[in-house]
């Protein structure tokens, strides 16, 4: 078998070591020797480019505006204030463009020149938080449900993400060496890699526990994932479901999103084994000749679905239990004062595509300032309020959780003073849309998506008043590129970048995250889009049922035509119910 160049990179790299060293310590570049641009992956950060002055610079014979983008490592996206406080710090002293919200619940930190990035990787392990394995062909963050109102289970499950996320990580010591100054002892580079072997993972990996009936972390986009059965208020075990994926590539059959499949249940107990298990089955059959084939649903695809489970419970050592019935309602965010079981106080917040910046405008065009106002709510919080949590959830939104009763008035107060309560009169179109980051640092993007997010959104905004329907609660998301970071294939509408100005149109998903949507139409600009849109607006608003969303309503009138891709065959939509996990 014929190996890709990243796969003898990863082998040849003494444990991700390369020559990061002698990379970081050249004056003459901004960037890093091209084989350590992948080792760093590993270690949590990007090296990019500024696309908007590539040219410019090019023709001012001028190497590329290098810098490098920075992924934390936070299971389930908790962090406490003083956390907070700290990265906010680092964001002002070392990035660009504030603070990030990704949609695995990390932050992102941009625009780090290549002689900040010791620093900066620093004062986040000062921080209590690293960016070990927060990119790459590894287990990536461990993605958890946000959910304010079941506090006991949210607790535990918060618990195990945390486990498995420590549990996958790599053992090499080249982070602690490179970044906070470790001493190198002999004979390392050879550290022994349990799980990830010699060339580690096929490609990246992505797990993700739900609690129902809130799916926001959509589960079934996740290659690994565990929905939490909860009875009688406590935590029963988990249902596993693996396969899942959203990414693909523009004009090539052989790839595609798929949704994971249900494949047994499990107690709290055996959550390591089965995750380990599933992990480590992925790394000795996944494709590793064929980069763009190594994702785990390819591997599912190519062997089946019962060899898979079969050769996982093998690696277990025991056999999966039934699945266990629950029920999705949605997968977005319940905005506002959410009351939990434990008495407390959760106010979710609308952060717009994540970013989270001084200056910025809000929907209706005045000025806000979310990193200074979400400092003050973290000062607060340090000072008066112990257990506190900031949670960032899945759909790049964040929750201020654990409050006590005697503080919301003056959350209330801080987030109307720094514009952080835009969630009450943003529409519902606005307060579910996501984005990537896309242009202009992002090497994939292929057309805007952060930047063009609130343009596109008041033009929707205006088709849905012109036919009655401003309240719709309709899912949109936008990608710039086919790779899926902000799982547009599970939006109700969803435009993927095909090139400047022009995207694929993907309309039918639903908005429990258990259906993908298809393809309506392919590489159409702006105008055409909303021409496509104006008349399907129309005819929702005056044929829907009650209740009944803008997907579900696209499919039962076979405006579009769905099948799901499931275990290696095409399921017709009809055959799936809506009601219980695909």
């Amino acid at each position: 078998m014929t190996t890709t160049s990243v796969e003898e990179i990863k082998q040849g790299s003494q444990r991700l070591r390369g020559s990061l060293l002698e990379s970081l310590a050249d004056p003459v570049t901004g960037a890093l020797r091209e084989d350590d641009q992948t080792l760093i992956k590993y270690h949590g950060s990007y090296q990019q480019d500024d696309r908007d002055v590539r040219e410019a610079r090019r023709l001012a014979k001028l190497e590329p505006a290098y810098s490098f983008m920075i992924r934390t490592r936070t299971p389930g996206g908790v962090v406490t204030p003083g956390q907070w406080l700290k990265l906010d710090a680092i964001a002002t002293a070392f990035a660009e463009r504030g603070l990030r919200i990704t949609t695995r619940q990390a932050f992102q930190f941009h625009g780090v020149i290549k002689t900040g990035l010791k620093a900066t990787m620093q004062a986040i392990n000062a921080a209590l938080i690293d960016t070990l394995a927060a990119c790459g062909d590894v287990n990536r963050n461990v993605a958890m449900a946000a959910n304010p109102l079941q506090s006991r289970a949210h607790a535990a499950v918060h618990a195990h993400a945390a486990a498995v996320s420590a549990h996958l990580l790599p053992n090499t010591r080249a982070y602690y060496e490179i970044w906070l100054d470790e001493e190198r002892i002999a004979g390392s580079g050879e550290e022994s890699e349990p799980i990830y072997g010699n060339a580690y993972l096929p490609r990246k990996f992505k797990i993700g526990f739900a609690i129902p009936p809130c799916n926001d972390v959509d589960v079934f986009a996740q290659d690994l994932g565990f929905i939490a059965i909860v009875e009688d208020g406590q935590l029963r075990g988990y249902n596993v479901s693996i396969g899942g994926g959203m990414g693909a590539t523009h004009g090539d059959a052989e790839t595609y999103p798929r949704l994971g499949d249900t494949i047994g249940f499990i107690a709290p107990e055996q959550l390591i084994a089965i995750a380990e298990a599933v992990v480590t089955a992925q790394r000795d059959y996944g494709n590793r000749a064929v980069r763009k084939r190594a994702r785990l649903k390819y591997t599912i695809d190519d062997r089946g679905l019962d060899w898979f489970k079969t050769e996982v419970e093998r690696r277990a050592g025991f056999s999966l239990l039934p699945p266990r019935p629950f029920a999705f309602r949605h997968n977005g965010d319940r905005f506002g004062w959410i009351e939990g079981e434990d008495g407390r106080a959760h106010l979710t917040l609308r952060i717009p595509a994540g970013r989270i910046v001084d200056g910025a405008l809000d929907g209706r065009g005045e000025e806000v300032r979310h990193l200074s106002g979400l400092r003050e709510i973290a000062r607060l919080l340090e000072t008066h309020t112990a257990g506190a949590e900031l949670r960032m959830t899945p759909n790049q939104n964040l929750v201020i959780a654990g409050i006590e009763t005697n503080l919301r008035a003056r959350i209330d107060a801080l987030a109307a003073e720094y514009g952080l309560d835009g969630y009450r009169n943003a529409s519902p179109l606005r307060r579910h849309a996501l984005a990537c980051v896309a242009l202009p640092t992002c090497g994939l993007a292929m057309a805007e998506a952060e930047r063009y997010l609130p343009d596109f959104v008041a033009k929707l905004e205006t088709l849905l008043a012109r036919h009655g329907i401003a309240d719709a609660p309709i899912h949109l998301r936008i990608s710039g590129c086919p790779n899926g970071c902000s799982r547009p294939y599970l939006g109700e509408i969803a435009l993927i970048g095909k090139a400047p100005g022009r995207y694929n149109l993907m309309l039918g998903a639903d908005h429990r995250g258990q259906r993908l949507n298809a393809l309506y139409r392919e590489n159409i600009d702006e105008a055409r889009i909303l021409d496509a849109l104006d008349p399907l607006l129309a005819d929702y608003a005056r044929q829907r049922g009650p209740d009944e969303r803008f997907g579900d309503f696209l499919v039962r009138r076979a405006i579009v035509a769905i099948a799901q891709r499931r275990a290696g065959k095409i399921i017709p939509i009809e055959h799936i119910s809506a009601e219980t996990e695909p």
